[in-house]
């Protein structure tokens, strides 16, 4: 068996078994190597080599966890919550259906947001979403719709908008690879070429909102009361403070392209103005760490376990053995290289860090068989984002799992992992594969 099949498998059963996705990706990585004849050693020592390249993105997640804390602490989030509850006990049971609506338009609204007009990515989910939990469970709103919502919002507008993050992953990634692989993008409109697997997107999203979890579901409020220790109190003052943090945060990370030093300035405004008391600054920069300790340990982990992958040489492998089976067909083509790029970013957990690693070997194939560079660039952008919803190692799941499991009700793999996988990558396959067959 290939060693990536066997890797991803084995991360992937044991995630289903409820194993904590770090202990599942260094096993993974573990069995990847050894059978792709690295042995142990080789194994571990690869693995140990892409831990650092996951440093840079754990740190900036820690921080910003100390300032969504900070943020918590100005009483911003609950000042929102607090609106949303009056709404609700305003409202007759019968006729609050309106409100669970536009909490889910908003919430939407707000992860779109974030990857474009304020690219801050997962960072609003932990500042955001724990203090609407009570009012989530009030309206009895299925978490694993919110779920959906979170992670199309982190998803589809970097997949399908040239701006934010969507510029970096289209044109500076994208295009950039498949250019440098020998297709001729000059002509080639990148919205055009992405636009119908963001049409699946959209799909799974409506599937998701009006079949899968329109239904009521129960919470404990007793539980999501005692998780949400942190004091809701908060004055004119303090909201304006808030305000400014985040918009110096915004531009600080703008202006140095740096989130840690970002999150650092607006941690910092919070300390001076005096929001969060100096004595207390300490636990609440601790706190706010470990609230992310989790996301950033299991990014370190998939960036060591994508590491022993590409020492392995059996992405290439698996490529050339699918190419084997193709010949002419090129529909067949299409799903096959779709179906790899969905196993390789369902275990390294970035669609960001597959264009590189696919588009050198995809783009000559393609030429090949005769594909357009308009369906190409649909080929493997698609390709590279199959897997990021519904991979456990993703931020586009760590972050909605992050927000609504802070009272122990929202189970990351069952809850996360599962819906986005089955309501994205599904409609993603087909509409990409009509793209690339169309184009």
């Amino acid at each position: 068996m290939n060693a990536v099949v066997a890797a991803v498998a084995v991360m992937l059963v044991l995630s289903l078994c409820r194993v904590h996705v770090v202990v599942a990706l260094i096993l993974g990585a573990l069995t990847g190597g050894l059978l792709g004849g690295l042995g142990l050693e080789a194994t571990l020592q690869a693995f140990q080599g892409g831990l650092g390249k996951g440093a840079n993105v754990a740190l900036s997640y820690a921080l910003l966890g100390a300032f969504a804390v900070a943020i918590a602490k100005s009483g911003l989030a609950h000042a929102l919550a607090d609106r949303a509850l009056g709404l609700v006990n305003r409202q007759q049971e019968g006729n609050a259906a309106w409100l669970k609506w536009l909490l889910v338009l908003v919430l939407g609204a707000v992860a779109i947001s974030s990857q474009n007009i304020l690219p801050i990515h997962i960072a609003f989910i932990p500042l955001l979403v724990p203090p609407l939990l009570y009012v989530m469970a009030r309206l009895q709103l299925d978490r694993r719709l919110v779920a959906c919502v979170l992670t199309f919002g982190l998803i589809t507008p970097y997949m399908f908008l040239p701006v934010g993050f969507g510029g970096i992953f289209l044109n500076n990634i994208l295009l950039a690879n498949v250019a440098e692989s020998g297709a001729d993008i000059s002509a080639v409109n990148v919205m055009q070429a992405m636009a119908l697997p963001a049409l699946g997107m959209l799909l799974g999203l409506l599937f998701a909102l009006l079949v899968s979890y329109r239904r009521p579901r129960a919470y404990n409020i007793e539980r999501i009361a005692q998780a949400e220790q942190v004091e809701a109190r908060y004055s004119p003052l303090s909201l304006w403070v808030a305000l400014v943090a985040v918009v110096v945060a915004f531009v600080v990370q703008l202006w140095l392209d740096s989130m840690i030093i970002g999150a650092l300035a607006g941690f910092v405004i919070f300390s001076v103005s005096g929001v969060v008391r100096w004595r207390e600054a300490d636990d609440v920069f601790t706190e706010g760490m470990k609230m992310m300790a989790m996301i950033g340990f299991i990014m370190i982990a998939a960036a060591g376990f994508a590491e022993v992958m590409r020492t392995t040489g059996a992405i290439q492998t698996l490529v050339d053995s699918s190419a084997m089976l193709i010949g002419d067909n090129r529909a067949l083509a299409a799903l096959l290289m779709l179906l790899v790029g969905l196993l390789i970013t369902m275990g390294i957990g970035s669609s960001f860090s597959t264009i590189p690693i696919i588009a050198s070997i995809y783009v000559p194939l393609a030429l090949q068989l005769g594909f357009s560079p308009l369906a190409i660039v649909a080929l493997v952008g698609t390709a590279a984002a199959l897997g990021d919803a519904g991979s456990p190692a993703s931020d586009s799941t760590l972050g909605p799992t992050a927000g609504l499991n802070v009272d122990g009700q929202h189970n990351h793999i069952w809850d996360t992992v599962v819906p986005t996988f089955l309501h994205y990558n599904l409609p993603l396959m087909l509409f990409g594969w009509l793209a690339v067959m169309i184009l």
